[in-house]
């Protein structure tokens, strides 16, 4: 899910894969699909999540950069702990990634 965040930026609000489809290819596919549509109608694209390195580092590698920390936005948020890979969450990580100038495709 996508949502328009106003000044030619959109936010990624959800995006996983199950565990057992993992480490296929599958969420790559997506992003890249993703970043092909929204290029050129967007010049900013945020994405929030957790402070898991590996969800990080997926991220990462497609482009995005850290852009600030939200404190305890999942313990303030969230009437129940998230977890992921066996730890709580706490904070999320918000990363963006810049793509070439509205309507430079």
């Amino acid at each position: 899910m996508l949502t328009d965040e106003g000044e030619g930026v959109c936010e990624l609000k959800n995006l996983a894969t199950r565990v057992e489809y993992q480490g296929q290819g599958y969420a790559t596919r997506l992003l890249e699909h993703v970043f092909r549509h929204y290029r050129g109608k967007y010049s900013n694209m945020l994405v929030g999540t957790g402070e898991n390195p590996r969800i990080l580092a997926f991220y990462e590698r497609r482009g995005f950069v850290f852009s600030h920390r939200l404190k305890n936005f999942f313990t303030d948020n969230y009437r129940e702990p998230i977890v992921e890979e066996g730890v709580q969450l706490v904070d999320m990580i918000c990363l963006k990634k810049v793509f070439a100038a509205v309507g430079k495709a």
